[in-house]
């Protein structure tokens, strides 16, 4: 993928646009969670290894020593602003419960119930309306029920017109049956499933890449453009796949999942691989034209796509390569990404661009 000049009289500076220069840093973030994770670790003992860190939190179920429940909470960031912008709330659901049914995915669990969050400066009982259902039909659809939960008016707080969507959710996975990447080691098999778009994050920077945030931001995102065949909000609008039926197929036959979503393949994969390996991935698949019209745009670089945006890869599956066939076979989308070797260094993975 290669970045070309960007449009002349665009404004962008010879490094282009970042996820910190369109308001969220990545690194900042990653160090609070690996400092909450290490205090959280020493208020709270005996939960099972790699509680603390990972897509879902695991707590044992007092009782039933077979049974492990697994609990994550997310949101589906300013693609918000997106759906607002354009009038389309109904999706919103899908991407929330998709996003956490993977994140659950990860452990090998199987969802059970969840509660919603909506909160807006100035409620729109129509807009609410249309996204609580999303997510309560998407709910329906995985076998979830939709407990309840809550909707805050805070003027002040959000800006008016906007409005923010998150969920919990909870499932249970028997102890055998847990997925965690612990005995992940040199010679395994790195795999992929595609995604279907961006999903949930890198949406802060896309509305920045495209001035979303400006005057004339429908009529930008009504555009069509012929290398996606479809308009601009089209193409962000689609929902956030679900992976829970390609998990449940290979369960079996793999050492760990990682959900790729904010920081990208990257920050995503290392989460999963222990520290005495690294992940070595090549960057052989084809990127998705919005992605590369994303680049070409905000002249975004190589390094930052990738560590903000999926990049046509929506989960990734290591495994043994005895197994590596059994799972391609069983998933046609599959495709190889690489191998886990032995560590040299800090570093987690590595990507090998072309």
């Amino acid at each position: 993928m290669v970045n070309p000049e960007p449009p002349r009289g665009s404004g962008y500076g010879p490094e282009g646009l970042t996820y910190r220069s369109a308001g969220v840093d990545i690194d900042a973030a990653d160090q609070l969670k690996r400092r909450l994770a290490a205090r959280l670790r020493e208020l709270f003992t005996g939960l099972p290894a790699r509680s603390f860190g990972q897509f879902a939190g695991l707590y044992p179920l007092p009782g039933l020593p077979d049974k492990i429940l697994a609990a994550t909470v997310d949101g589906v960031g300013t693609k918000t602003r997106i759906a607002a912008l354009l009038g389309k709330f109904d999706g919103l659901g899908r991407d929330l419960v998709h996003h956490c049914v993977n994140d659950l995915a990860t452990c090998g669990a199987e969802p059970l119930f969840m509660l919603d969050y909506y909160g807006t400066g100035r409620l729109d009982p129509e807009a609410a309306e249309a996204v609580v259902l999303g997510v309560a039909a998407a709910c329906r659809d995985w076998g979830i029920t939709l407990l309840g939960g809550e909707t805050a008016e805070m003027p002040g707080i959000y800006v008016e017109g906007e409005f923010d969507l998150v969920g919990c959710l909870v499932g249970m996975v028997d102890r055998d049956s847990l997925i965690t990447g612990a005995d992940i080691g040199p010679g395994d098999v790195i795999l992929g499933l595609p995604s279907d778009g961006l999903h949930t994050n890198g949406y802060s920077l896309v509305r920045k890449v495209f001035g979303l945030d400006l005057a004339g931001a429908t009529g930008t995102l009504n555009r069509h453009y012929s290398e996606l065949g479809q308009t601009l909000g089209e193409a962000l609008l689609r929902p956030h796949r679900c992976y829970l039926n390609e998990v449940r197929r290979v369960r079996r036959l793999i050492k760990g999942v990682a959900h790729i979503t904010g920081g990208g393949i990257p920050g995503n994969v290392a989460r999963v691989i222990p520290e005495s390996a690294t992940a070595v991935i090549r960057v052989s698949w084809e990127i998705p034209p919005i992605f590369r019209l994303i680049a070409a745009t905000g002249r975004v670089a190589q390094a930052e796509m990738f560590r903000v945006f999926n990049m046509g890869v929506g989960l990734v599956f290591i495994t043994d390569p005895d197994r590596a066939p059994a799972v391609l076979a069983e998933l046609p989308e599959a495709f190889p990404m690489g191998e886990v070797v032995r560590a040299e260094g800090d570093e987690r993975v590595k990507l090998l661009l072309d």
